[in-house]
């Protein structure tokens, strides 16, 4: 209990007895982080895309003659669709750092408190 009212004691004036650090807001945190936009990851299916191009440009834009490439695209695209996914829900499960949207919902359902106990 000593080194509680030292490290009080540290944080007051001598003279007066008031607290040397006046802030200017209340000390409490918000109920909400800023909405902003997770990083880019990088590009996913290069090849893929680039081998459906080379194919399109071969045959005059004709969508036809490069069914099985459209197909190796999309099956590449839903894959990593999957990934990042399953990646997003690991990361939130095992602590990590959680989406905006999902922080506001759990602030706005958990806020602080407002006055002093």
């Amino acid at each position: 209990m000593a080194a509680i009212q030292e490290k009080v004691s540290r944080l007051l004036n001598k003279s007066k007895g008031k607290p040397v650090l006046k802030p200017n807001r209340a000390l409490v945190l918000k109920d909400g982080v800023a909405n902003r936009k997770p990083k880019k990851g990088e590009a996913t299916c290069i090849t893929e895309m680039s081998l459906l191009m080379a194919c399109w440009k071969q045959n005059n834009f004709v969508d036809g003659l490069c069914t099985s490439e459209v197909g190796h695209f999309y099956t590449c695209v839903a894959k990593a669709q999957e990934s990042k996914k399953n990646e997003q829900t690991q990361a939130t499960m095992q602590g990590g750092l959680l989406p905006p949207k999902l922080a506001n919902t759990l602030l706005r359902r958990f806020p602080n408190l407002r006055s002093e106990i």
